[in-house]
C-alpha cells in the first residue's frame, strides 16, 4: 500500500513576507497581484476580518483599513519554495512539485529507512521546515495524491490535527461517508452538478458505482476517480521534471511610460530572467518574441529566429533590441512589456560548433559567470547596463560587458 504525502506551505505569500520581517506575524497582512491589482495571498487575521480572495486593492484599502497591504516579491517566494524542495528531497527522490507552495512525496516504505512510522516521519518533516526554514506547513498522508489532499485539507481545518493528518486503508469507508463530492480536488461547480443529477452527494457513493457508468459519464477520469478515493493509486507521484515548450516573461511597468530606455532595459530583465531559465534547463532557444502592450491593451509583437539556438542573454538581446527598435513608437504610451523564448531544444542535443567566433564564446563565458555570481549572492546581484526589474522605480546600474 502507497504511503503518499502532501505539503503544503500555510498562507505562503504572507509567509514568507513574515519570515523576512517578524514585525508583520500576528497582524492581518495581504499580498498583492501583479501591479497591486487584487488580493493573491491572505494571513490568517485577514481571513478573520472577511477579506475576500482576489478582492480588487482599491476597495479593499477603503473596507479593511487596518490591513497591511505588500507588493507580491515572487523572486523572494521561488527561493524559499526552492528551499522547502530541498528539504523534502533530503528525505525521498520522489517529489512532485504540485505548485509554488505543495508538493507531494512518496514515502512508501521509507519507515524502514528512518526506523519509525508513517506518522514520525511527516512530523519531522513538519518540524525542520518551520524551524530551519521558518515556513508553517500542513501535510496530508494517505494512500493516494487525492486521499492526501483531503488529509491536507482536514490538517488545515481541524486545529486539533496540529498541521497533520494520516489517512488510514481501514479508516477510508468512513471519512468517504462523511465527506461530500465538492471537498474533493479536481472535482469543481460543474463536475459537482453532474453527479448531483444523478443523486450522488458523498464520496462513498461515487466508489459504488460500477465502472461502465463512471466511464460513461465521466471518462477515465470518473474511473481514476474511484481508485484514488478508493486507496488504489491511479495517479503516481511523478518527480520527472517535464521540459517547457517555450518560457515567457512578462511584467506591467510601475507606471505608463513612452520612456524609450526605461522599457528596452525592461525587456533586458526580461531576457536574462528567460536565459537563467534555459540554462538552469539545459535548454537554448531558436525564436524570440518581443511584445510591447500599450496604455488601452493593444499588444504589439514581433518575432525572430535567430542564426544558431542559444541561452545567452548578451547574445539574445541583440536581436531583441533590434525588434524593439521595429515595434516601439514614442508617441504610444505603454503600459507592460515582456519576451517570449519558443522552439525550445535541449543542449546535448544541439551541434556542437568547433569554430565558434570570439564574440559568441565571450558571450556563453559571461553567461556562465553571471550564474555563478547569483548563486553564490543571490539574484540581482549585478546587472547589464542600466537592466531593471519593470516593478523597480530606479534603474539599477551597472557595467555593460558586451557590446
Amino acid at each position: 500500500m502507497a504511503k503518499i504525502a502532501l505539503v503544503d506551505c500555510n498562507n505562503f505569500f504572507v509567509s514568507c513576507e513574515q519570515l523576512m520581517n517578524p514585525s508583520l506575524k500576528n497582524r492581518a497582512v495581504c499580498v498583492l497581484s501583479n501591479n497591486d491589482g487584487c488580493v493573491i495571498a491572505r494571513s490568517a487575521e485577514a481571513k478573520e476580518m472577511g477579506l475576500p480572495m482576489g478582492y480588487p486593492m482599491f476597495k479593499a484599502r477603503k473596507e479593511f483599513k487596518n490591513v497591511i497591504y505588500i507588493s507580491r516579491n515572487f523572486k523572494l517566494y521561488h527561493d524559499i519554495s526552492n528551499r522547502i524542495i530541498a528539504k523534502l528531497l533530503s528525505y525521498t527522490p520522489d517529489v512532485e512539485q504540485y505548485s509554488i507552495d505543495e508538493a507531494f512525496l512518496d514515502l512508501t516504505g521509507l519507515k524502514k529507512l528512518y526506523r519509525c512510522s508513517y506518522e514520525q516521519i511527516i512530523e519531522k518533516i513538519k518540524y525542520e521546515i518551520e524551524t530551519e526554514i521558518g515556513i508553517p506547513v500542513s501535510i496530508g498522508l494517505a494512500p493516494t495524491k487525492t486521499l492526501a489532499k483531503l488529509a491536507c485539507e482536514t490538517a488545515k481545518k481541524d486545529k486539533t490535527k496540529n498541521g497533520l493528518c494520516y489517512i488510514r486503508y481501514q479508516d477510508i469507508n468512513e471519512i468517504l461517508r462523511r465527506t461530500c463530492i465538492e471537498e474533493i480536488w479536481g472535482i469543481g461547480k460543474n463536475t459537482a452538478a453532474l453527479f448531483h443529477k444523478y443523486g450522488i452527494y458523498k464520496c462513498s457513493e461515487i466508489v459504488k458505482q460500477n465502472d461502465f457508468w463512471l466511464k460513461k459519464i465521466w471518462g477515465k477520469r470518473g474511473l481514476e476517480l474511484k481508485a484514488e478515493l478508493s486507496g488504489t493509486s491511479a495517479n503516481p507521484v511523478n518527480s520527472r521534471i517535464e521540459l517547457p515548450k517555450s518560457i515567457q516573461k512578462t511584467s506591467a511597468f510601475s507606471h505608463f511610460t513612452t520612456d524609450k530606455e526605461y522599457i528596452r532595459n525592461s525587456l533586458h530583465y526580461h531576457t536574462h530572467q528567460i536565459c537563467s531559465k534555459l540554462r538552469k534547463l539545459g535548454l537554448q532557444t531558436e525564436i524570440i518574441f518581443v511584445m510591447l502592450r500599450t496604455k488601452d491593451f493593444r499588444v504589439i509583437a514581433e518575432k525572430i529566429v535567430l542564426p544558431e539556438p542559444s541561452d545567452s542573454e548578451f547574445l539574445i538581446n541583440q536581436y531583441a533590441d533590434k525588434l524593439f527598435e521595429k515595434i516601439y513608437q514614442n508617441d504610444i504610451v505603454y503600459r507592460s512589456s515582456g519576451i517570449f523564448a519558443e522552439k525550445l531544444s535541449e543542449k546535448a542535443a544541439s551541434q556542437l560548433f568547433l569554430f565558434e567566433n570570439e564574440k559568441i564564446q565571450k558571450a556563453k563565458k559571461l553567461s556562465m559567470l553571471w550564474d555563478n555570481f547569483e548563486k553564490k549572492y543571490g539574484r540581482n546581484c549585478f546587472s547589464i547596463g542600466t537592466m531593471q526589474d519593470p516593478q523597480a522605480e530606479s534603474k539599477l546600474h551597472g557595467q555593460n560587458y558586451f557590446s
